[in-house]
Order: structure tokens, then C-alpha cells, then sequence
């Protein structure tokens, strides 16, 4: 078995680890999300998905900080600490969002065409870009992640099909299906 599919067929049982834990909400989706990158570093390196490679790293960063936002939240009223509550996506929130969502994309996509020889550029630059809002929203425990991520997961679904790495397509097939039931679950759990 060559490396890449090691890798893919890898990333994908962590992936499956990942996922359960975070339609769970638990605390340890954060321990697998450090994980996954890690081994992903490899793939899309190897893969030529260097925006992902990118992404990859800003996930381990960012597992370390949802960890702590979700275990050391800080009510505001009774300045308590607490495992943060799921909540909805704040209303103040969505256009500094989208304006981080397109700022990103185009400075990815830029750095895309001017520095790799990325062959998906504006593929990879949106789900890196839209990953980076998603991953921000899920450390908030925000509901409306879920449908952030159901866009990045349909995309990413066709790009890994097309890149040829079809374990990782896979994930991000399943995950767009759970996309919708983790959202209907975790508002329920509000």
C-alpha cells in the first residue's frame, strides 16, 4: 500500500472518531481534531492541496483553542467557569464573517495562483477559507456550524474525488449527511 492511501484510509478512521464526538458535542472531538490534521499534513502535501496542507496546521492550532474555549468558558452574568453551552450563531456575527470568509478567500486563492501550482485554486482557497469561519464557530459551539460545514463537506467531497484521494471524499461525503442531523440535534440541545 503507497503512502497516500495509508494516509487517506488513516485520516479517515480518525475522521469517523472526530465525527461521532462532535455530533456528541463532547469535549474530546478537540484530542481527534488535533489528530487528523496532523496526518492530513501529510496527505495533502503529497496530494498537492496545499491551501488544505495549510489548513491542516491552523487546525491543530485551532483544536488547542476550541479545547480551552469550550473547557474554560466564562458565564458572562455570574463570571462562573463552565464547559461552554451550545448556543446560536450571534446575529453580530455574520457579516464580520462573511467579510473574513472573503478577505481569506481571495488572499488563498492569490497566494494560490502566484506561489504553488495548486490545479483547484479557487476550490481549495473557498474551503480553506470557509474552514477557518466553520472551525472559529464550532469553538464558539455555535449550531449554525453545522451548516458551514455542510458547504465546506460537499465541496471537499468533490474536489477529493477529483484529486483521487477517495477515502477522504468519502469522510466528507458522510460528513455532509451528518452535517444535517448533527444541526438538527445540537438545536435541540440548546
Amino acid at each position: 500500500m503507497d503512502t497516500l492511501r495509508f494516509l487517506d484510509i488513516l485520516g479517515f478512521v480518525v475522521g469517523l472518531v472526530y465525527l461521532i464526538l462532535e455530533y456528541k458535542a463532547s469535549i474530546w472531538l478537540w484530542l481527534a481534531s488535533i489528530i487528523m490534521p496532523a496526518i492530513d499534513m501529510v496527505l495533502y502535501y503529497k496530494a498537492g492541496l496545499y491551501a488544505d496542507f495549510g489548513m491542516a496546521i491552523y487546525y491543530c492550532l485551532a483544536g488547542v483553542y476550541g479545547y480551552a474555549s469550550w473547557k474554560w468558558f466564562k458565564h458572562a452574568k455570574t463570571q462562573q467557569r463552565s464547559e461552554r453551552p451550545i448556543t446560536r450563531y450571534k446575529k453580530q456575527h455574520i457579516l464580520p464573517s462573511l467579510a473574513a470568509m472573503l478577505l481569506l478567500w481571495f488572499g488563498i486563492w492569490w497566494m494560490l495562483t502566484h506561489w504553488t501550482n495548486s490545479t483547484v485554486p479557487v476550490a481549495d482557497a473557498f474551503t480553506t477559507a470557509l474552514s477557518i469561519v466553520a472551525l472559529w464557530a464550532l469553538a464558539q459551539k455555535y449550531a449554525e456550524q453545522w451548516l458551514l460545514w455542510l458547504v465546506v463537506d460537499v465541496v471537499c467531497c468533490i474536489l477529493y474525488v477529483r484529486k483521487g484521494i477517495p477515502f477522504k471524499a468519502a469522510i466528507y461525503g458522510l460528513y455532509s449527511v451528518v452535517a444535517v442531523f448533527g444541526y438538527r440535534k445540537w438545536l435541540k440541545m440548546i
